[in-house]
């Protein structure tokens, strides 16, 4: 997953808006080209270690909350129940992201490559090791 991000939006757009409350356009085929080209049979897969109900989330690689597209390249399954790095450490560290920049404490670059070059070791910086 390479990440894409949505043309035209700048750090004040982003910040401006209420994620959440937006339109997310990631469709149920896109959701099954994605498992597919993980070589997931879907959110029942193994692979798709459950935290409670919880299994897969189809995640963005570069969060909604930073710019990134629905868009196939922007997306990749994400367990919920791995141990340690799962998709509950990775949207703590997309909200923290968005937040350091919207303070201006980091740039809207800075943020989308840390979750493009690995989304772990940003997590260790803000909050060390997972637990």
């Amino acid at each position: 997953t390479p990440g894409v991000v949505r043309p035209g939006l700048t750090k004040a757009k982003i910040c401006a808006t209420k994620w959440g409350k937006d339109a997310r356009h990631v469709t149920d085929a896109m959701k099954k080209q994605v498992f597919e080209s993980y070589g997931y049979t879907g959110n029942d897969d193994p692979k798709c270690v459950p935290s409670g109900k919880q299994r897969c989330e189809i995640d963005h690689l570069i969060s909604r909350e930073l710019g990134g597209a629905d868009d196939v390249k922007n997306l990749w399954p994400q367990p919920y129940g791995t141990h340690p790095w799962n998709a509950h450490h990775k949207d703590t560290l997309e909200n923290r992201l968005n937040k350091e920049m919207c303070q201006g404490r980091i740039t809207l670059k800075q943020t989308r490559d840390m979750l493009i070059n690995d989304w772990r070791v940003a997590y260790r910086k803000y909050y060390g090791e997972p637990k």
